[in-house]
């Protein structure tokens, strides 16, 4: 409750009920959650440099709807950032993804600082000019890199030494030199440096030495922080999957007070119900009027499902990753246009679609871009993957719209039943089990109708 009180003295004039549950002991599975308390909504605070207003709560789950204003202008939460990690989203221009209707988005502290430079970005005056996106811009701090290279990087109470994968020459990244080069970058929303390491690491006193020294490296991000009046500082709780150790964490950064607050380490190939349990027992704790951020969530189910436990900011490679190897997600799953099914099929990726492929020509009745073409070129031209990659971007954003419609209108219990009925025809008995007990921990049955 002490981050609540800490809040009220920013609220606006809206009337806020902070409702932060007690912890509890862990347990194999994910205990059930009640609906948070009541309060009068909207209800808004503004911390740093950012205004959270809270528009609606899921009357069954913790599923809440918001509007996140970043200095770069708003962004309607719950929402998927697509990662543009050299300052490029590979397969579009900063037009066809602002066509998507991305108004967040995420670059790379790491790579931006190996390449173009920290002298560069001083020298156009960040990333924003650099890629030309006049919008927000999330950036991580090149702590995740710990994990991705780890055979390049030394990690110390200091920080991180790594070797450039450009040229071999070691690069020493540490709190405050990440929120210097963060600072360069001037993206809406930086990140604190973390200790990361693997989930599944079975090493505990590792593990807890991770957690402990991140809640110190925040305090060296915030005191080497230099215009937290243009850009928010984003606290990154640890702890594995630990779920006592995470509740340590997350009091810890509470207690900081950053503008808003995320959920680190996962999506590193633990059990998605291990996965759930985190964010639920983390979630719970967290202020009300503050956005919640899990990091490298990207899948579907995964997006649904983090949403109804509490979340609202996620990000993934995995939609323009997928889209290089062939693939358009869809509604029904993922479909391999490279499969000869489709050499001959004239249809949109997804019917109903409204990414600039699917939509239909006013004159013919025909999509822009037919299954057939897309199948053409997947193989043999970068256009395929190009156009693959316009499409599950939009998917994925015209997912988490569809999400927080249905959260506004109180109507995300059926929206989430005819999001697994439509993955999953076959019926409830082959929704997966994880997904089944995580829902139903905060009150909603996949296996019913109503």
């Amino acid at each position: 409750m002490l981050a609540a009180i800490r809040m009220a003295s920013t609220l606006s004039t809206k009337t806020v009920v902070a409702a932060v549950s007690s912890a509890a002991p862990s347990s194999a599975k994910i205990r059930s959650i009640s609906p948070p308390v009541d309060a009068v909504l909207p209800a808004s605070a503004t911390h740093g440099a950012l205004t959270f207003e809270l528009l609606a709560r899921c009357s069954t789950t913790r599923a809440r709807a918001s509007t996140l204003t970043l200095p770069h202008g708003p962004v309607q939460l719950p929402v998927f950032m697509p990662v543009a990690t050299q300052a490029s989203l590979k397969g579009l221009t900063p037009a066809q993804l602002e066509d998507t209707s991305c108004r967040l988005c995420l670059n790379n502290t790491y790579h931006l600082g190996l390449k173009p430079g920290q002298a560069t970005l001083d020298a156009i005056g960040g990333a924003h000019a650099l890629q030309g996106w006049n919008h927000n811009l999330l950036t991580d701090s090149g702590g995740f890199q710990m994990v991705s290279l780890l055979q390049l990087a030394t990690i110390t109470e200091q920080g991180v030494e790594f070797l450039s994968p450009h040229d071999g020459k070691p690069m020493l990244l540490t709190p405050e030199h990440s929120i210097d080069l963060q600072n360069s970058i001037a993206s809406d929303i930086a990140m604190q440096l973390d200790d990361v390491i693997v989930t599944t690491s079975p090493d505990a006193a590792r593990m807890r030495a991770a957690m402990e020294r991140s809640v110190r490296w925040l305090d060296r991000c915030i005191t080497a922080h230099k215009i937290p009046d243009r850009q928010n500082l984003f606290c990154i709780i640890q702890g594995g999957l630990d779920v006592d150790m995470r509740r340590e964490c997350t009091q810890a950064m509470i207690e900081r007070d950053t503008p808003g607050i995320a959920i680190g380490g996962l999506s590193g190939g633990e059990a998605k119900a291990d996965y759930c349990r985190v964010v639920a027992a983390v979630t719970e704790l967290l202020p009300p009027l503050k956005p919640r951020y899990v990091m490298g969530i990207g899948y579907p189910e995964d997006l649904v499902v983090s949403v109804a436990l509490g979340a609202d900011m996620f990000d993934c490679v995995w939609p323009t990753r997928t889209a290089r190897f062939g693939n358009a997600v869809t509604r029904h799953g993922m479909l391999n246009i490279k499969h000869q099914r489709y050499a001959e099929d004239y249809g949109p990726l997804e019917e109903g679609c409204g990414c600039q492929c699917c939509r239909l020509d006013p004159e013919t009745g025909l999509p822009y871009v037919t299954r057939a073409f897309v199948h053409h070129t997947a193989a043999k031209e970068t256009a395929g993957a190009h156009l693959l990659t316009m499409h599950n971007v939009w998917y994925q954003l015209a997912l988490m719209r569809g999400i927080r419609e249905s959260i506004i209108a109180d109507t995300f219990p059926a929206f989430a039943r005819q999001f697994f009925a439509d993955l999953y025809p076959e019926g409830p008995a082959a929704f997966p089990d994880w997904a089944v007990d995580a829902l139903a921990s905060v009150g909603l049955d996949l296996t019913t109708t109503s």
